[in-house]
């Protein structure tokens, strides 16, 4: 479980051929699926943007699995819940699929889509954390899932991968519940973790041909990466994609708590690359999000966070003259500081979470992310 499959994939044009490569490097798809079973194609689809944005997984890493699944004689659908400013129906989830470029791959491969909008809740007693989940239905009558995850910098947890992406499993605004129950960030990772156990998926495949850097999961810039990686963990996965943006383990609340929870593997030392040398993996220079506590040590956040928040913590600011007063921040919010006035937007900063629950999920890049002068000093390296 602690091995990590890479191959190197310049373009999106390889994609059918360096999946076939890496599957083969682990077995094939035989391993993963059997015939007659449902698989879930759990990509990331956060918003609805197009594939060239690097925001969300490309459709060319999804019709490659699919095709692969569907070669072996299993059912692949491609299943998810976008982020938690929209409701979970099927008004969403076209727009989402169509946007992204699902609908035309499936149209394509013989994928099928999934459209079905209900859920249940599931219990899960061995959580660290959480003990039940509110789970798409998909999900839980599939016969397994393979999570297809993108290779993004993330405001909130530095980073998002694999473990991160199981939280699509929740359904639409029911996602802003956990944010505003586990307002810290450990605690929030902690239950990432705990659902990415639940959902427990067979194969976790990223994709690294073009990621995303600066100020993700929505807003950054897309970044050329040249890589597909796979693995049975999604925490192992998780590792090596923080190794490929130089993110320092201090820095990567997922490693942290993985520690905490006794999960393995939680070092980069603990994983074995196959593929390519550990050594060639950093991308130079590679951007990460503004909210990263870069120089601070763990004992001046810990002590000055709680007493300065509001000055020492960045804090996300409306661009009066981007923002178009759509609300769609004001509904991701999970603690509901958020109003539509004026024709914009408006933050009550002394309520705010510092979730940037607004930031990821703006459409107009209408939220920045502001950065105290005190913060500034902390944080010097």
């Amino acid at each position: 479980m602690n091995k990590v499959y890479v191959v190197k994939c310049s373009d999106y044009k390889q994609v059918d051929e360096k999946m076939d490569m890496l599957l083969s490097m682990m077995g094939g798809m035989g391993q993963f699926a059997k015939a007659g079973e449902k698989i879930v194609l759990k990509p990331n689809l956060l918003v609805p943007k197009k594939p060239e944005k690097a925001v969300t997984t490309h459709p060319a890493v999804v019709a490659a699995v699919g095709r692969l699944t569907k070669s072996v004689g299993a059912s692949p659908i491609i299943v998810d819940s976008p982020g938690s400013a929209f409701p979970y129906n099927k008004k969403t989830l076209d727009k989402v699929y169509s946007t992204c470029g699902m609908s035309e791959v499936a149209d394509e491969s013989g994928i099928e889509v999934n459209l079905d909008t209900t859920w249940q809740t599931v219990s899960f007693p061995e959580g660290n954390l959480i003990k039940r989940f509110e789970v798409i239905t998909p999900v839980i009558q599939a016969d397994g899932v393979f999570n297809l995850c993108k290779l993004k910098t993330h405001g909130f947890m530095s980073m998002t991968g694999a473990v991160k992406n199981s939280l699509g499993v929740i359904p639409g605004i029911k996602k802003t519940g956990y944010h505003a129950k586990l307002q810290d960030v450990r605690n929030f990772t902690s239950m990432c973790l705990d659902l990415s156990e639940y959902v427990s998926p067979r194969i976790s495949i990223m994709d690294a041909v073009i990621g995303m850097e600066g100020n993700g999961p929505q807003h950054g810039a897309p970044r050329h990466i040249g890589l597909l990686l796979a693995s049975r963990s999604p925490l192992a996965l998780d590792i090596v994609a923080g190794e490929i943006m130089g993110l320092d383990r201090k820095n990567n609340p997922l490693l942290i708590e993985a520690e905490k929870c006794g999960l393995y593997p939680n070092h980069f030392e603990q994983v074995e690359v196959i593929g390519v040398d550990k050594s060639d993996l950093c991308i130079p220079d590679f951007k990460l999000p503004a909210t990263l506590n870069a120089g601070a040590s763990s004992f001046a956040l810990s002590v000055l966070i709680p007493l300065f928040k509001n000055w020492i913590t960045v804090r996300p600011e409306i661009m009066k003259n981007k923002c178009t007063a759509c609300g769609i921040c004001r509904d991701a919010c999970p603690v509901k500081v958020i109003s539509v006035d004026n024709n914009f937007a408006q933050i009550n900063k002394k309520k705010c979470i510092r979730c940037y629950c607004c930031h990821e999920m703006c459409p107009e890049d209408a939220i920045e992310l502001h950065s105290s002068f005190l913060y500034r000093m902390v944080n010097r390296k």
